[in-house]
């Protein structure tokens, strides 16, 4: 299926468990790059946080687009494949609570709070991918 926003079915699969991102940006020299992110979907955006001076930062002040895709890797096999407009932010508290809600999905909760005053820092950034295009096979078996 093809839709331009997050159906409540791919959210539930792209915030299951600690499944990782594949984020996906043209390098300054227009080479496509990909590398994983710790990723949560909420209020109809992708949302993770990476380091301003990091490869994928520059790159995604430079050109804000994008594609981030999960999948699962065992039957019944599935992915979602995000393309769409980074939306960037060094905003503290939204950093802080980003940074400390990424921590509680991938660490566990008993860690969330250690994650969120290591990431959620200086020099980081908050990026929203806003979609613009979503498509998912959420059972390749079927």
């Amino acid at each position: 299926m093809s839709e331009t926003t997050l159906s409540p079915e791919v959210v539930a699969f792209l915030n299951e468990g600690t499944r990782t991102g594949m984020l996906g940006w043209t390098g300054k020299d227009g080479r496509p790059l990909v590398a994983p992110v710790w990723f949560l979907a909420e209020d109809g955006v992708l949302v993770f946080n990476t380091g301003a001076g990091t490869a994928k930062g520059r790159a995604l002040v430079r050109d804000p687009r994008v594609v981030l895709s999960a999948d699962l890797a065992a039957p019944p096999y599935a992915f979602v494949q995000v393309q769409g407009i980074a939306e960037i932010s060094d905003d503290p508290d939204e950093l802080l609570r980003i940074a400390t809600a990424l921590g509680g999905r991938y660490m566990g909760a008993d860690r969330a709070e250690e994650f969120g005053r290591r990431n959620g820092v200086p020099g980081e950034l908050v990026v929203r991918i806003r979609p613009t295009k979503v498509i998912a096979s959420l059972d390749a078996t079927a």
